[in-house]
């Protein structure tokens, strides 16, 4: 009986045992959920196909714009397109054009020859200076080409606009056949005038040249607006208005704010303070402030007084005597005012 006992006993405690053990294996424990990466999905984006460019005989053109033109940006190329060839490696234009490009050609500067067409001709292609373009004086509908528009023609010489200096970089330069001036009894330069038929000429050749280059009208200057101590071409003959208001080509007043300026000068002690240094200082400051290259010296100096009546040849042609009086006074702040330095 004892032994029984002894027996039932070591079996209960046996099971006791595994029921604990069995217990401890089925206690819970809480998985951390695995999250399955997502398959990316591809997208396609479809971008616009570009111009092709054209190749003739070997000779490769882009002549469409894909860039933004509000933003002075340009793809096209006039003329061929000029590549480099290196040794060995092969140049592509898989990705061209690129849309971050704009022209070199900022300035259209227009002269006179003081010749007549024939020496004209042999000055501008035979000597140490030239132009893109000569406009003749024959009454013929031609208009002669000497230089490339994509090289620099040596036609400006040292000159300044604004923050641009040597403008030969950037610019084209027309010349126009004219003889210039003669000097009279009293030494003061009469300017010889312009046929209509030559500025119809270059009013059709300028509009061609600030349309394709997006050339504003504040960079339509005379050689004497970029060299106003030592040029005067194409003098005050030249019809500056005509071309503003009948091709919409340069820079001009408007003549209601410039009268409310002259208004305002000559309400004021104008001719008072004439000599005053500090009048002169601002006199120089407003003429620097639109383009020109000017010392500020507070002194009515020779560099002063050309670059007055190279303003005067351009804007007020009827009297360019280099004195800033208040009707020149009053079209310099008209045209400040209308054409900001931006």
């Amino acid at each position: 009986m004892r032994k029984t006992l002894y027996i039932i006993g070591l079996s209960a405690l046996v099971f006791s045992c595994t029921s604990q053990q069995n217990s401890k294996k089925r206690q819970y424990i809480p998985r951390t959920p695995v999250v399955k990466p997502k398959t990316a999905v591809k997208t396609t984006t479809t971008e616009k196909p570009k111009p092709q460019i054209t190749n003739d005989h070997g000779v490769e053109f882009f002549t469409t714009n894909i860039a933004d033109p509000t933003k002075n940006d340009n793809t096209v190329s006039y003329g061929s397109i000029v590549s480099a060839k290196p040794a060995g490696y092969k140049v592509v234009k898989t990705y061209f054009p690129a849309i971050a490009q704009n022209f070199r050609q900022k300035y259209l500067i227009l002269h006179y020859t003081a010749l007549p067409d024939d020496k004209s001709i042999t000055v501008l292609t035979q000597q140490a200076v030239s132009a893109h373009y000569l406009v003749n004086n024959t009454g013929d509908n031609e208009i002669y080409q000497l230089v490339d528009e994509n090289k620099r023609s040596y036609h400006a010489g040292v000159s300044a606009w604004r923050a641009d200096k040597n403008l030969n970089d950037t610019s084209i330069g027309i010349e126009i056949v004219n003889m210039g001036y003669t000097a009279d009894s009293i030494g003061k330069r009469v300017f010889v005038p312009f046929n209509d038929a030559q500025v119809k000429k270059v009013a059709a050749l300028a509009k061609d040249i600030i349309t394709r280059y997006q050339i504003p009208p504040t960079n339509v200057l005379a050689h004497s607006d970029i060299a106003p101590t030592r040029k005067q071409d194409p003098g005050p003959m030249f019809p500056w208005k005509k071309l503003y208001d009948e091709y919409q080509i340069g820079m001009w007043y408007d003549e209601a704010v410039k009268q409310s300026f002259y208004d305002l000068a000559t309400s004021t002690d104008f001719q008072l303070k004439y000599n005053d240094p500090s009048f002169i200082f601002n006199v120089q400051t407003q003429l620097q402030k639109f383009g020109y290259a000017l010392d500020l010296s507070g002194k009515w100096d020779d560099s002063t007084k050309k670059t007055i009546e190279a303003f005067q040849y351009h804007f007020r042609p009827q009297n360019y005597d280099g004195i800033m009086d208040a009707e020149t006074f009053s079209i310099l702040q008209a045209l400040i005012q209308k054409y900001p330095v931006k």
